[in-house]
């Protein structure tokens, strides 16, 4: 079936990365949960996407937003973190204009990643599968724990929760799918890329090899990102949309590469990446997603 996968949550329609839009975005219908984690100073996986305190969503117990980007969550306890709001955007900022019509859910805490595993469990039925993004920037070391002992958090959570077979691991820095492939082995793992002007992830010719690509050289494998993703031992390419076409989809497929690009928001844009004979799709939209894949005659997944 088709990879119908909420990004975040759902959060063009409910709080991103939060119990409350992961519960209703299962109640939607979704293959998989797609989530961002971070690890607090006391060694707790938490689901965030940003590396610090979000001042577009996140509140104080005062109820006011902040005015800037907060600490780092590796400098905060969980038991600190539990003290802000996630619940609602800040009204007439950027995201909110992005996303007008994302429901509020007050009260709402950033939720322990073990929190969201026993919920997938629960109400997924084993239907529902969980891909993990490991938020690691190798520019800038200081802002999380490294590959190795992140990699080492994720795994006791998916052995508590006994969750391995429902999870997926991607990240863009794939010095995290080397730790993954060394300690969790049964796992599986997309390498998330960008070629993007000023956020490109891969650097062909570039007089270094970028350091996202965990040591690998994009000349060694032809310049070819496929490639390049069959060498770090993923199953999965996630591209950014706007960096597939038809033939590289092919190429992907030619090397045994499932492709699911991100972040995909419009209606005409899955149209044309449904044409290229993607295999997912990650969106903010899942509603939408789920409209054209029925639209064409294709299964969804049905709501456990």
């Amino acid at each position: 079936m088709f990879d119908l996968q909420g990004h975040r949550g759902a959060r063009g329609l409910w709080p991103e990365n939060t119990l409350a839009g992961f519960a209703r975005t299962i109640e939607l219908g979704v293959s998989t949960l797609e989530l961002d984690c971070g690890v607090t100073r006391d060694g707790i996986v938490v689901v965030s996407h940003d590396p610090r305190l979000s001042a577009a969503h996140t509140r104080d117990e005062q109820g006011h937003f902040l005015e800037a980007a907060g600490a780092p969550i590796w400098s905060l306890t969980y038991a600190q973190l539990q003290h802000f709001d996630v619940g609602r955007i800040r009204p007439g900022s950027t995201l909110a204009a992005e996303f007008p019509d994302q429901q509020p859910v007050d009260g709402e805490h950033i939720p322990r990643l073990a929190e969201v595993l026993t919920l997938v469990r629960e109400r997924g039925q084993g239907q529902v599968h969980v891909n993990i993004e490991v938020k690691i920037f190798p520019e800038q070391p200081e802002l999380t724990m490294a590959p190795e002992p992140f990699v080492q958090c994720l795994k006791r959570d998916l052995e508590v929760t006994a969750s391995a077979a429902l999870v997926n691991i991607q990240s863009f820095d794939w010095r995290v799918l080397h730790a993954v492939h060394r300690e969790i082995p049964g796992v599986s793992t997309a390498a998330l890329t960008d070629q993007q002007p000023g956020e490109d992830t891969i650097q062909l010719g570039a007089a270094q090899p970028s350091p996202w690509l965990g040591g690998l050289k994009p000349s060694d494998h032809g310049d070819s990102v496929p490639r390049l993703v069959k060498a770090v031992g993923a199953g999965t390419w996630s591209p950014e949309f706007r960096d597939l076409s038809a033939a590289r989809v092919a190429e992907a497929h030619a090397l045994n590469l499932r492709v699911v690009p991100w972040t995909v928001n419009d209606s005409a844009d899955m149209a044309n990446l449904l044409a290229q004979g993607v295999d997912g799709i990650i969106t903010d939209r899942p509603d939408r997603l789920r409209a054209l894949l029925l639209q064409q005659g294709r299964a969804v997944p049905l709501a456990p």
